[in-house]
């Protein structure tokens, strides 16, 4: 397993926490914490196999949360030196001091263990920013030389983003930790363009961001070179597939598509400040309000979901988040019914007796030294059957469907409960089997008719981690990486648009 890269080691993390710590503690800050975090990541783009852009970014800085009074207060700074340490620990307190009038709830926390200097890695094995450039751009510039040659594909982009993630944190209960997560984000799309009637339409990799290493690109986790081969031909089948037919249609969904389905109104519905109304941006609140924890029915019997840090190459999965709470798994969903939200320290605490758990789940996170940690979402993953059937199972139980693979655009309401979801490629199932690609396709329906609707979950052999580098939530704006596991499903009965009629085209 990789350690924590010695160049972040080196920096005096435990000499700036210390003067940090002790200064917040002097001035009567009941509760200190500091952050040390350093993010390096690189992108780079290609279209038509010419480097088009290719970026590095280093973000280093460090940051001091505070509760003095029962009050929040927070400051960041950039210089690695005590007296900056001291200066932001200082603002901090202030910062506590001038909300202190407007606050209404005075902040306490769930307790959590003490952790005395501890590390974790994230799964990888080669970190993509310790390779030459070159290197990756020749890889994209292969990608694309093979997709441009293939009949029928008029353009090709090409892109891959790298993030290493040092991250040292330490509060005044004792609790010190030092982590290193690696993700990366590939995509690679076919553009068809008919030079007659001006129609055209894209193809795109169905392969996720990982919390993996550049060991991603060249085959540990997917297997690019069958992908490469087929996307042309299923490109050219798309450019000519028949307009589906508006109306009632039973689905089989494959987890390239369902993770974003699962994102959108299972995530981020059960993020428990949304719940609360406490958060609005971005995505707006939620339906799944705490009154109704343990009461609603968010979808049939065969609803498993869980919350999950812990999840090997998942994107959230981390040791401990930006509250020193360490990683765990938990049930959102469990025979259908809501039994939990994501939570933090201050919201586990205040919400006690309504959760049955004074615990937080490790749901705190910042995305960067410059901003305060927030609530932010685990892996949330729908889980397998154990003796569930395959992909090609549940296909054959349909007589009359549609087998939707690969993400696209999705549409969602500000409460997280009407929604419609479109795809990559659409499959007509007749009687069993599949019977050519359709277009034009989008599922709509309300959360809870959906997840209902639910009839079987595929076996262990059809699991897979979808997910997003740049899920956005808060204001100021901060954006996170997160990944959802689910397996193949069978949905009875769910509405299908024709999305050209529906424009008016």
């Amino acid at each position: 397993m990789p350690e924590v890269d010695a160049s972040f080691l080196v920096l005096p993390r435990h000499e700036l926490a210390g003067a940090a710590l002790q200064r917040a503690k002097d001035l009567g800050a009941t509760f200190a914490e500091f952050r040390l975090e350093r993010i390096r990541s690189e992108s780079i783009s290609l279209r038509d196999g010419v480097l088009e852009s290719a970026r590095d970014d280093e973000d280093l800085g460090l940051a001091v949360r505070v509760i003095h009074d029962g009050t929040w207060g927070f400051a960041a700074g950039v210089a690695l030196t005590t007296d900056e340490a001291v200066r932001v620990a200082e603002q901090a307190v202030h910062m506590a001091q001038v909300s202190r009038p407007i606050n209404s709830e005075p902040i306490e926390l769930a307790d959590e263990p003490v952790y005395d200097d501890v590390s974790w890695v994230s799964s990888y094995e080669i970190d993509p920013l310790s390779l030459p450039r070159s290197e990756k751009v020749a890889l994209l510039t292969d990608w694309s030389n093979r997709l441009l040659q293939a009949d029928g594909v008029s353009h090709v982009t090409a892109h891959v983003d790298s993030i290493n993630e040092c991250k040292f944190y330490a509060n005044s209960e004792g609790t010190s930790t030092t982590q290193q997560r690696v993700r990366i984000g590939p995509t690679i799309e076919a553009v068809a363009v008919d030079a007659e009637t001006g129609r055209f339409d894209s193809m795109a990799s169905c392969a996720p961001p990982a919390g993996r290493g550049w060991e991603y690109m060249t085959g540990t986790g997917w297997n690019w070179d069958e992908e490469l081969a087929q996307i042309p031909g299923w490109l050219a089948e798309k450019m000519v597939a028949p307009s589906v037919e508006a109306g009632s249609y039973d689905l089989v969904i494959d987890p390239t598509n369902l993770w974003l389905t699962i994102h959108e109104s299972i995530g981020h519905a059960t993020e428990l400040d949304r719940a609360l109304g406490y958060e609005a941006n971005y995505a707006g609140t939620s339906f799944a309000t705490i009154d109704k924890l343990g009461s609603l029915q968010y979808g049939s019997p065969v609803m498993h979901v869980t919350g999950d840090r812990t999840a090997e190459n998942g994107l959230s999965t981390i040791g401990y988040d930006d509250e020193g709470v360490a990683g765990q798994q938990w049930d959102l969903v469990k025979d259908g019914i809501l039994v939990g939200y994501q939570v933090d320290r201050r919201m586990a605490k205040v919400n006690e007796e309504r959760l049955g758990t004074g615990r937080s789940n490790g749901c705190a996170f910042a995305d960067s030294a410059g901003h305060i940690p927030i609530q932010r979402m685990a892996n949330v993953s729908l889980q397998p059957a154990v003796d569930g059937p395959s992909t090609e199972e549940l296909i054959s139980r349909v007589k009359n469907g549609i087998y939707i693979v690969g993400d696209k655009s999705w549409s969602i309401d500000m409460q997280r409960y009407n929604f419609q979801f479109t795809g990559q490629r659409f499959y007509k199932i007749t009687d069993g089997k599949l019977d050519g690609q359709l277009r034009d396709v989008a599922y709509q329906a309300t959360t809870t008719d959906f997840w209902g609707s639910m009839e079987a979950v595929g076996g262990p052999e059809t699991y897979q981690l979808g997910g997003a580098l740049n899920c956005g939530k808060a204001q100021p704006g901060q954006t996170g990486a997160v990944s959802h596991g689910c397996p193949s499903v069978l949905f009875r009965d769910v509405r299908i648009l024709n999305t050209t009629q529906e424009a008016g085209r």
